[in-house]
């Protein structure tokens, strides 16, 4: 090989990685991107928080003293954020599930439509939460 070849510059080449932690804040996602994950993260919830579900199901219907204690531990304001973040996981999950059955049927797939559908699921989620919160925390 000649010495001009040799010396003629590489082309600097993007460089493709996986996505680091400390890097999630450059990415922008789509209205329907975002529904996804906390589908994702409700199920999750959901499932972590199945044991939790279960002792207090257990302790209240073993006997009446079992169910006062159970009132007990229900009315403890941090007990009540652990309820609320249950009634909002099942609420996001079940309405973005309803969601995902209507994209399976061919509804709702252009890009409208979905963004739409994305927005609605979050604003029926959170109000539906927000309407169990103020019963949970005494309001009516």
């Amino acid at each position: 090989m000649s010495e001009a070849v040799r010396e003629v510059p590489k082309k600097e080449r993007p460089e493709f990685r996986n996505i680091h932690v400390t890097e999630l804040s450059n990415y922008r996602l789509p209205l329907a991107g975002i529904v996804s994950i906390l589908h994702r993260v409700s199920g999750f919830m959901m499932f972590a928080l199945l044991p939790v579900v279960l002792y207090m199901l257990e302790l209240s219907i073993r006997s009446e003293i079992s169910f006062a204690y159970f009132q007990g531990i229900a009315s403890h304001p941090l007990c009540k954020l652990v309820i609320l973040a249950l009634v909002w996981g099942y609420m996001q999950h079940f309405c973005a599930g309803v969601r995902h059955l209507f994209m399976d049927l061919h509804y709702g797939l252009d890009k409208d439509s979905a963004r739409k559908s994305a927005a609605s699921v979050l604003v029926l989620s959170l109000a539906l939460t927000a309407l169990v919160a103020l019963k949970l925390f005494g309001v009516f």
